[in-house]
């Protein structure tokens, strides 16, 4: 073995490790690289310095005629081994190894295969969540540019710091790209500072600052470099690479506020949905405090626009039409594939929808009414303001004629079944199982029946020269033509030789009063809520349970025979009509709750009204005939829809419990149809009742607002109980 003293080396120091030795084995040395080879991996220690030096060591014996060079990189030859070159003095003898050693030192820097390598279990890095391709593919394009630490292990090494590039280099043989006998870097250390050294390696250092990251990806692309290429240096998508630029541009002074954690990468995230400085400053500083969420922020940037995701119009009219027609876009690089994207031009916007809903309009016309309107959007109480013009059903065809009958067969098999099962569920429980699928397909098979018979339904010319209709569009932005819509203006003429029957529209009756005196008074509740909020809450759960009973008709007709026993049994009305039922339609919910309109509830309710509004006769003499024509599934649909209609649970007692059976029975879940905020619940009530919200959805936070003023502590209420889901005792169904 050919061993150079210490006072022909220089020591190089690594934390908390005694200088280091280089060992080379005889099998590693091959001729050497060109001097000007690209160092692509280099030890912790700095090899660079090891080098130098033994080049100098090695002019002043003359021993030595070359500097040492270790690369690694799977660029190389994969079947070639890549050690260090150094050159052999004539009588060295026929050893494993040369070895430049330091005659105290405890740490020895060798170059060893990567098949001797071992996972040790004294590496104190246990757990690790990061994927590791990533740094595969970065050891791929830019090298190993940190040695591992290895303990000996009989004939192999123990990596005690390098865990995670050791499974790299791993990954990269698996994949081909790397030799299984490629010379790795490795600092070796005695076995008793094993622990020592990993847990240095792994605590003794600094995690860069994001923001240090974004403004080295952008001196990348200053310098010239493709974002494709940057990706795949750092084994990320190119969409990486943009968000970091992205943040990068952000406002110097937020930069710096972020550096100093006084922005959040949440807040920076969204402000970078900007270009401009000013309009980012603006957006944040002039804030309140306790407005600079992210969702605030980015609403903030972008009020003057339009949320393509969100907006009725944009479906409808689409992307590339409005860019096509010069629209601007601004794509926020955060959000998720499917939103994120806001028009500029809302002015644009409309045109190019009003434009497309007329041309629309104008083919509806020429099928041959009266009048066509086209309106973007249209509600169920302006539809109700519009008779029907009368549908005749014309004679199905040959063809017509046999598809009716097959699907009538179809459905008089599969009700044949349904009843031999029902039978058969009464003794075994388990032929549940056999009746779930034939409903599912009589379903189906009904929807066939009813389509086609639909299909023969049209307007006489007569009645389509009175009548007109209305093409308008869905909450998808999918267009819907209302047709055979009479003015009041035309019902005379309309009606011809027939007698106008008004169409009762209903009214608002407070069938379910707030006298709750039978309430015991000695234990009733405290009084915590305003009446109108208590109204605001309970015209919300009435919207909500409407919807919920007119989709389950089972609950309906219960919520019915209810109505009706408690009237022929307990109450005994005197009402002069042969079924004493009385219906009335329940009043415009957002007089209680302006934040109805347009809400869940009311729009989907809405276009279940409208829905049967169209699919029932015109005149009100035809209604008995065509019921009694319907299948009983069809009459309890009705039945839900209309008996939901009727339903009145707005209060202004907040401990008024009357509506818990009826949502337990539907199965009511008010988070799908409400959800707390400032505006609509914490600004209403005490900062008391706030804090008793903190209790539930955020204790943690109890002591740091508890002080704040009532604004500030609603607004932050607001953005805590909507992550929890958070909701009112007033609506939740009590156990």
């Amino acid at each position: 073995m050919n061993t150079l003293t210490t006072s022909e080396i220089h020591a190089v120091q690594t934390a908390a490790v005694p200088p280091v030795a280089v060992v080379l084995d005889d099998s590693q040395q091959q001729e050497q690289h060109p001097a000007h080879q690209h160092v692509q991996e280099q030890a912790q220690v700095g090899l660079d310095k090891v080098e130098t030096d033994a080049a100098q060591v090695a002019a002043d014996t003359d021993r030595h005629t070359d500097a040492a060079h270790a690369t690694v990189s799977p660029a190389d030859d994969a079947g070639a081994d890549v050690g260090v070159d150094v050159d052999k003095p004539d009588d060295a003898d026929e050893a494993d190894a040369q070895t430049i050693v330091d005659s105290e030192a405890a740490a020895v820097l060798r170059f060893i295969p990567l098949s001797r390598l071992r996972l040790c279990r004294r590496n104190v890095r246990k757990t690790s969540t990061v994927a590791l391709e990533p740094l595969a593919e970065s050891i791929a394009r830019v090298g190993l540019l940190q040695n591992l630490i290895v303990i000996a292990d009989g004939d192999n090494y123990g990596v005690v710091g390098g865990r995670r590039r050791l499974q790299a280099l791993r990954l990269l043989a698996k994949q081909k790209r790397l030799a299984n006998d490629q010379t790795i870097p490795c600092l070796e250390v005695p076995n008793d500072s094993a622990v020592t050294v990993s847990l240095t390696e792994n605590v003794q250092r600094e995690a860069m600052h994001p923001a240090d990251q974004f403004e080295a990806f952008k001196a990348l692309v200053d310098e010239g470099r493709p974002i494709e290429d940057i990706a795949a240096d750092f084994g990320v998508t190119p969409l990486v690479v943009q968000r970091r630029l992205k943040l990068a541009k952000v406002s110097p002074r937020l930069l710096a506020a972020y550096r100093h954690d006084q922005v959040t990468l949440e807040q920076l995230m969204a402000l970078a949905i900007s270009d401009d400085h000013s309009a980012q400053e603006t957006a944040f500083f002039e804030a309140p405090e306790w407005q600079r969420s992210a969702e605030n922020l980015r609403r903030r940037l972008t009020e003057c626009e339009v949320d393509a995701q969100r907006s009725t119009l944009a479906r409808f009219v689409g992307l590339e039409a409005y860019e096509a027609a010069g629209g601007g876009i601004r794509r926020d690089l955060f959000a998720d594939e499917d939103s994120g994207v806001y028009l500029a031009d809302a002015g644009l916007l409309h045109q190019l929808a009003s434009a497309k809903l007329e041309a629309h309009a104008a083919a509806i016309q020429r099928e041959g009414w009266k009048w066509v309107e086209a309106l973007p959007t249209i509600g169920y109480s302006e539809l109700a303001g519009f008779r029907r013009a009368e549908q005749v059903q014309r004679e199905p065809n040959a063809k017509q004629r046999q598809r009716i009958a097959k699907l009538e067969a179809e459905q008089q098999r599969i009700e044949a079944a349904l009843a031999q099962a029902e039978e058969a569920e009464d003794e075994e429980a388990e032929d549940e199982d056999t009746a779930e699928p034939l409903y599912a397909e009589g379903d189906k098979v009904g929807e066939a029946l009813d389509a086609l018979h639909e299909s023969l339904l049209a307007y006489t010319p007569k009645a389509m020269a009175n009548a007109g209709a209305i093409v308008s569009l869905d909450h998808m932005g999918q267009i819907v033509v209302h047709r055979g819509l009479i003015r009041p203006q035309d019902a005379k003429a309309a009606a011809q030789a027939r007698k106008d029957t008004a169409v009762g529209e209903g009214g608002s009756d407070d069938s379910n009063p707030d006298d709750d005196s039978a309430d015991d008074n000695s234990d009733k509740p405290a009084k915590t809520l305003s009446e109108k909020l208590a109204r605001n809450l309970s015209a919300h759960r009435s919207a909500a349970l409407q919807l919920e009973l007119a989709r389950k008709p089972e609950v309906a007709l219960v919520a019915l025979a209810h109505r009706l026993a408690l009237q022929m049994f307990y109450r005994g009305d005197g009402m002069h009509s042969l079924v004493q039922v009385g219906a009335h339609e329940q009043g415009d919910l957002s007089r209680h709750a302006a934040n109805l309109a347009g809400g869940k509830s009311v729009s989907e309710f809405d276009a279940l009204r409208t829905a049967w509004r169209e699919r029932l006769p015109a005149e009100a003499d035809d209604l008995f005939e065509t019921l009694l024509a319907y299948k009983r599934a069809d009459v309890l649909a009705l039945l839900a829809v209309c008996t939901a209609a009727t339903l009145d649970a707005v209060t202004g007692k907040e401990h008024d419990r009357r509506a818990d059976p009826l949502a337990k029975a539907v199965k009511l879940d008010m988070t799908a149809y409400w959800t707390a905020s400032a505006e609509n619940y914490f600004d209403h009530v005490s900062k008391g009742q706030v804090l008793e919200g903190f209790k539930a959805f955020k204790p943690s936070e109890i002591s740091r607002v508890a002080g704040y003023k009532k604004g500030v502590m609603a607004a932050e209420a607001g953005q805590y109980a909507v992550a929890a889901k958070w909701l009112p005792v007033m609506l939740t169904v009590a156990d």
